[in-house]
């Protein structure tokens, strides 16, 4: 079975550096002995890396869809799943002090990674290198990401600020162990509420908005 294109940048990198990306800011005197820096870069990165890839792929589509689709991509969410599926929370986990092994189930930790990997990469390994794992690390998310498709929680933004509605999101309930973590959001808008569950209160809230957009909007 092959590495996921992140996981073998993670193995390309040098030691010290490998160590840096693995470290949390909690773990170090100076916070530039973390992964911070590295995320910060690897956030730029990514967001041109996909931006060229969506630009290559859709011509036509225009400056507001070519910006949605592109935080559709990048959002903290998606880039925890690419780290999860890499390995990311596993390596972090094993390089982590007994009262940091929790930390790896964060999915803002498990982002962050994903960030700091390509930053590393960037630096070490070189453009060509970095580029092309990051495109395939992140093809199901740019092929997913569709012109004319915009997240969920701003058409209902947008559909409330047209009719004089305000919409406001809470959380419910917190469930389960922190590793697995299930978050449910409560959202209203005027009189309709809807709750949804998801893995992020990011998610919860999109689910949530998507059931309020399909009974407030649907019909219309």
């Amino acid at each position: 079975m092959s590495l996921s294109p992140l996981a073998e940048l993670l193995g390309q990198l040098g030691t010290a550096r490998r160590r840096q990306v693995l470290t949390h800011r909690s773990w170090v005197h100076a916070r530039t002995q973390s992964y911070e820096r590295l995320e910060f870069l690897g956030d730029s990165v990514l967001q041109l890396v996909v931006t060229d890839e969506l630009m290559r792929r859709h011509p036509d589509a225009s400056e507001g869809d070519l910006a949605w689709m592109r935080q559709m991509v990048v959002d903290g969410e998606m880039c925890a799943r690419v780290g999860r599926a890499a390995g990311l929370d596993a390596a972090f986990r094993d390089s982590a002090p007994l009262q940091g092994q929790e930390l790896a189930d964060r999915e803002s930790v498990q982002a962050a990674l994903t960030e700091a990997v390509i930053g590393a990469a960037w630096l070490d390994l070189g453009p060509d290198i970095t580029t092309d794992a990051v495109r395939e690390a992140f093809a199901d998310a740019v092929a997913a990401a569709v012109p004319g498709q915009r997240d969920p929680k701003t058409t209902l933004q947008e559909f409330a600020a047209r009719e004089g509605l305000l919409v406001d999101y809470e959380i419910a309930r917190v469930d389960g162990p922190a590793h697995e973590r299930q978050f449910t959001t409560r959202v209203t808008v005027g009189t309709e509420t809807a709750e949804a569950t998801g893995r992020s209160k990011q998610a919860s809230e999109r689910a949530a908005a998507v059931i309020v957009i399909e009974r407030l909007i649907g019909d219309r």
